[in-house]
Formats: C-alpha cells, sequence, structure tokens
C-alpha cells in the first residue's frame, strides 16, 4: 500500500507545468474507438485511471502503445463489445465505453463502474439517453446489455447535467442517422475537448461548453488523428490550495486560467495574492489567511466538487468559518474525520461542513478516503507541525501524476513509499 510521509512546515516556492488532464484524456481514450484507425495523444498523464483506460481499449482488441506522456491507439480492428468486470471496477470512467462501443459495434455490455466511494453513480441517464437514440437496454447476470440495429438522432434533455451522460451521448449519436439535439448538458470544459478531438477526427459537433450540444450522425474517418489534451484544472486547483496551506509563492504554467477562475477568486478572498496571464497562474500566500465565502458546489462554471476538499484543507488554519455546500456527492466529506485527527475543527450537518479556523495543527496517521480526499490530505499535512503519514490504497495515483515529486520541486517535505 502507498504511504505519503510528509514533514509539514515548509513553505512553498517555485514554478510548475501542469500536467495533461485525466477528466479530459479518459473519455478521448473511449472515443477513439470511433475512428477505425490511428490516434495519437499527446500530453496524457500517468495514472492509474489512464492504465486501466488502456487495458480497457487493449482487451476490445486494439493495438497501444504508451511512451512519455504519448499514446498511440490502433482501433482499426472491429473491437470486442464485452468490457470484463475485472477492468470496469477498477475505475468509474469506464462508462464511457458504453456510448464509444454502441457506436461501433451496435451493442455493448458491461458491468456497473468502479472507482472512489463517493455514493450513488447510477447511470440511469446514460441508459435513458441511449434508449432515446433507439437502443434497447436490458439487464444480464448483474450486466447491463445495450443493443441497437439503428441509432436515429433525435432531441434529448438530460434530467441533470451529467458529464458522463453527456459524453456518452456524444459518442454514441455520432452513429446515429441524422441529427441530434442534446440540451440541459454538461459544460465542462472536458465536453470542449472531447468535442475538439472527434472533430479532428472527422466528426461533426458543435455546442459543447453550452447547454446544448449539436451532433451531427457522422462517424469520425481519419486515418490518423493527433491531439493534445487540455491542462488538468484540479491538479492546477490542488497545486495553488497546497501553497495557500504551507505558505509561499507558487508560479503554475500551461493551463486555462478561466477554467479554475471561481477557485482562484476564492483564493483571492482569503487573502492569497494571485495574479493572471495568458497561460500563467501566480500566487503568494502570507501570514493566517481568512475564511472562504461560503462555498456551494455545482456543475461547471459553479465549484467544482472535485475541488471542495482541497479548498477545505486552505481553510483549516484559516481565520474565521468557512461554510461547504456539498450538491453533487452525497459522501463528499469522508475526508473530514480524517482532517480532524491533525486537529482542525469541521463539524457536517447533512450537506454543510462549517470549518472553524485552528491556530495550528498537528501531524498524525491518517487513510486515504477517495482521490481528492487523499490529496487534501496531503495538502493539510504541508500546514501542519511535525510528520504525518497518509495510507492509500492508490485512490491519489488515479489522478496525479508525481504529486510527491512535484511538491518536492516547490519545496516540500514529501515522499511517497511501499507499506
Amino acid at each position: 500500500m502507498p504511504v505519503w510521509r510528509i514533514v509539514g512546515g515548509d513553505r512553498l516556492e517555485g514554478a510548475l507545468e501542469v500536467q495533461g488532464s485525466k477528466n479530459a484524456v479518459l473519455p478521448i481514450l473511449a472515443a477513439s474507438l470511433l475512428t477505425g484507425g490511428v490516434t495519437r495523444l499527446r500530453g496524457c498523464p500517468a495514472l492509474l485511471d489512464v492504465d486501466a483506460s488502456v487495458e480497457i481499449l487493449r482487451g476490445l482488441g486494439c493495438g497501444v502503445m504508451q511512451n512519455s506522456g504519448e499514446i498511440l491507439i490502433d482501433s482499426a480492428k472491429r473491437p470486442e463489445h464485452h468490457v470484463p468486470h475485472a477492468l470496469m471496477e477498477r475505475m468509474r470512467s469506464s462508462v464511457m465505453f458504453l456510448g464509444a462501443i454502441l457506436a461501433r459495434c451496435g451493442e455493448v455490455r458491461l458491468s456497473a463502474p468502479g472507482g472512489c466511494e463517493l455514493g450513488a453513480r447510477p447511470i440511469d441517464l446514460h441508459l435513458k439517453a441511449l434508449e432515446a437514440l433507439g437502443a434497447e437496454v436490458s439487464h444480464s447476470g448483474g450486466e447491463v446489455v445495450v443493443r441497437a440495429a439503428r441509432l436515429k438522432g433525435t432531441r434529448i434533455r438530460l434530467d441533470f447535467p451529467s458529464v458522463g451522460a453527456t459524453e456518452n451521448v456524444m459518442l454514441a449519436a455520432c452513429a446515429a442517422e441524422g441529427e441530434t439535439v442534446l440540451s440541459n448538458a454538461a459544460r465542462e470544459p472536458e465536453i470542449v475537448d472531447l468535442q475538439s478531438y472527434l472533430n479532428a477526427a472527422g466528426a461533426s459537433i458543435r455546442g459543447a461548453g453550452t447547454p446544448e450540444i449539436v451532433i451531427a450522425g457522422k462517424m469520425p474517418d481519419r486515418p490518423l488523428t493527433e491531439y493534445t489534451v487540455m491542462p488538468d484544472r484540479i491538479v492546477a486547483c490542488t497545486l495553488l490550495c497546497a501553497a495557500a496551506c504551507a505558505g509561499g509563492e507558487v508560479e503554475l504554467r500551461s493551463l486555462v486560467p478561466a477554467h479554475i477562475a471561481i477557485v482562484t477568486d476564492c483564493l483571492r478572498e482569503m487573502g492569497c495574492a494571485v495574479r493572471i496571464e495568458r497561460d500563467r497562474v501566480l500566487l503568494r500566500a502570507e501570514g493566517r489567511l481568512r475564511a472562504c465565502p461560503a462555498v456551494e458546489t455545482r456543475p461547471y462554471p459553479g465549484f467544482p466538487t472535485d475541488a471542495q476538499a482541497l479548498l477545505m484543507s486552505a481553510c483549516l488554519k484559516a481565520e474565521g468559518e468557512s461554510v461547504f455546500a456539498e450538491n453533487i456527492f452525497e459522501n463528499r466529506y469522508r475526508h473530514v474525520p480524517e482532517l480532524r485527527r491533525l486537529g482542525a475543527d469541521i463539524r457536517v450537518e447533512g450537506r454543510t461542513a462549517t470549518v472553524r479556523g485552528v491556530k495550528a495543527l498537528t501531524g498524525a496517521e491518517l487513510t486515504a478516503t477517495d482521490l481528492r480526499g487523499g490529496a487534501a490530505m496531503v495538502l493539510a499535512a504541508l500546514g501542519a507541525e511535525g510528520e504525518t503519514l497518509v495510507r492509500d490504497s492508490g485512490h491519489v495515483l488515479r489522478g496525479y501524476e508525481s504529486l510527491d515529486r512535484s511538491l518536492r520541486a516547490l519545496g516540500a517535505e514529501v515522499r511517497m513509499e511501499t507499506d
């Protein structure tokens, strides 16, 4: 089991490049199935979830090569339509293969996806949307079976702007006859990145980043598609919150500042000095911060649920009371009992968490509960006195490429060991 060993008290100083986006590369890897050709993806982070997606692609019959942030996928061979349970349970994002396999094969069979235990992640929105396109859904032996001899473009309105359901509709609708109009679509930047990749591969999609996306029934048809994945906005938030926890001055390069504006605005209101440039963000944190304004997680462009635990760690020693309302996942406060072991004062009532800033935190032994919660524990430990051990079954490695090395490059005393 990986163990993060952190000795707090060091200021962070320096500059870092932001890694490629986990939440963008995963649906693009699934989308590569549609091309029937070769995709060369650049800027791919080295993550457990990326490895799991690569294994799924190989299991489906694709040729895949990985080398130094580049992934080459050859999907010329007609893929298998079944994803084994052992691969599905490794990550929740594996449900993204639902729309891609259906579009390419006309049939898909898979089990419920795995990943962090953040509460119910029903795929009913995905299935309802695919049924609207003409698919038939059935259940067999704990698996979902979706078949469609012919998909037909239509108008679909999602009950909730689900990122996964939006992406699955975009993928499946490429194989539909006629035009599909998806309303109440998710607006996340990763949706825009998926559209950009698919269009580069020969599809015809417009509207990503707005509540309405229009997908022409046109399968990608490029023999070679080359694409660079967008930077990871949640990793950027993580590194900025790390500086807020520990104090210091950090510069992040190769990112899109607009993607994280709602988080940098909170950090600025807490007393951090934030300077925005074209593709850079510079943050300086000096002395004790102030409590952050009330935070409510919402679909993009609202405050991202993935950044909630990270900003909470930055509030643990802030003067005053910070209030968080979690509106996306019901179990997204599983990190709170662990942060309390450091001496944090946090009260949870339903979906609301109230943080009263304390003057000091003390190192302790913690256990990571999920991807972002585990990262939040590492960040909180940077601002604690003494040594903290964070035992992790692999959650953090699902979303961060060499987080320990990145933090060490900024001057933190952090290393990851194997217990």
